[in-house]
């Protein structure tokens, strides 16, 4: 089998990618920023119920630095990349995410350009596809790119949608036989492996834990993390994908308070915290002027979305989870796990 080269390894989506990898039969290679990391990253593998061997190793490196990339590429047939910054809050200035989201994202690309790999498969988002457009009826797809030009976009926006330009506009002009497709992933929900939670679950612990008075007036489009695994698998090697980037969304977005409802109905104990209630705008647009977190969602506020799948559907054969499904496996991975309330 092949040797697959997964950044960020310990994060949400690339720990998932790892089980789908190892499951698979390939050999798997990650780096991690820090090596006191290696020992929560082996840890979620077996809360995934996936044993690695000695078919994972782990390279140290940074999206900052140069030092590590090449060693880490080296022999590998595929690299899926992964990593890329997401603050739990507002960066001062927002070239904190910008900078190590492009710039190491083009670090990956030469380093794997030089190791020979055949295929990177790069982790974008759907913020390099659906923010500042107007209101649209049609769903949102590949072919439509995030306008950084618009008032209010944010920071995260702006770093994947300049991390993912740079990286076909690298293609376009030094990629030689490298090949490259993108993954373009929605809210990404699913069954949570260990402790350390990304900003769409902590959405979730925050709703259990009655961190929320009311759910603002947004919309989330949803995946499960373990569909998102498998479409980068797909993406990997299927001949199809090449030069391709793929929404990966589940059906048609939900609002907050729908999710609200739906913790509601399902999980019903557990669920005595999540809100009951919409905010109206004008309380989100007043709390806008003293928190900056607030002021991130202010330009959505009422701002109702869709996106199709359709395109990864028919290329890829890609068939995922239901939204609910993925939505009440954070929340009840989150309860068995003791990071939200019974």
């Amino acid at each position: 089998m092949s040797t697959v080269l997964v950044t960020g390894g310990s994060g949400f989506i690339a720990v998932h990618c790892i089980i789908k990898l190892l499951i698979a039969g390939h050999g798997v290679r990650t780096t991690l920023r820090h090596p006191s990391r290696e020992v929560d990253l082996r840890a979620m593998l077996r809360s995934g119920h996936t044993e690695p061997r000695d078919r994972l190793s782990v390279r140290i490196a940074d999206l900052n630095a140069d030092a590590g990339w090449p060693e880490a590429a080296a022999g590998c047939d595929y690299v899926l990349h992964v990593a890329s910054p997401f603050p739990a809050h507002v960066p001062e200035h927002e070239d904190e995410l910008i900078m190590p989201a492009r710039e190491g994202t083009l670090r990956v690309l030469r380093a794997a350009r030089a190791a020979g790999v055949r295929r990177v498969v790069l982790t974008s988002s759907f913020a390099a596809i659906g923010y500042g457009h107007p209101q649209q009826a049609l769903p949102f797809d590949e072919a439509q790119w995030t306008n950084l030009g618009a008032r209010g976009i944010s920071a995260y926006a702006k770093s994947k949608t300049l991390a993912e330009r740079a990286a076909w506009e690298f293609m376009a002009r030094e990629g030689g036989s490298l090949e490259l497709s993108v993954v373009n992933p929605v809210g990404v929900f699913g069954p949570v492996l260990g402790p350390d939670l990304s900003a769409s679950i902590q959405l979730i612990q925050r709703m259990l834990n009655g961190g929320m008075p009311g759910c603002p007036r947004l919309w989330f489009g949803i995946v499960d993390v373990r569909d998102v695994a498998d479409l980068h698998l797909r993406a990997m090697t299927h001949p199809a994908a090449v030069g391709e980037r793929f929404l990966a969304v589940a059906g048609d977005f939900m609002s907050l308070l729908e999710i609200a409802q739906l913790l509601h109905q399902r999980l019903r104990v557990w669920a005595q915290k999540v809100p009951r209630r919409e905010l109206p705008d004008w309380l989100l647009r007043a709390a806008a002027l003293f928190q900056p977190m607030v002021r991130e969602i202010v330009p959505e506020l009422g701002k109702e979305k869709n996106a199709t799948a359709a395109k990864a559907r028919r290329l890829l054969d890609w068939s995922p989870r239901s939204a609910d499904e993925a939505l009440l496996a954070s929340a009840e991975s989150l309860v068995r796990l003791g990071l939200a309330a019974r």
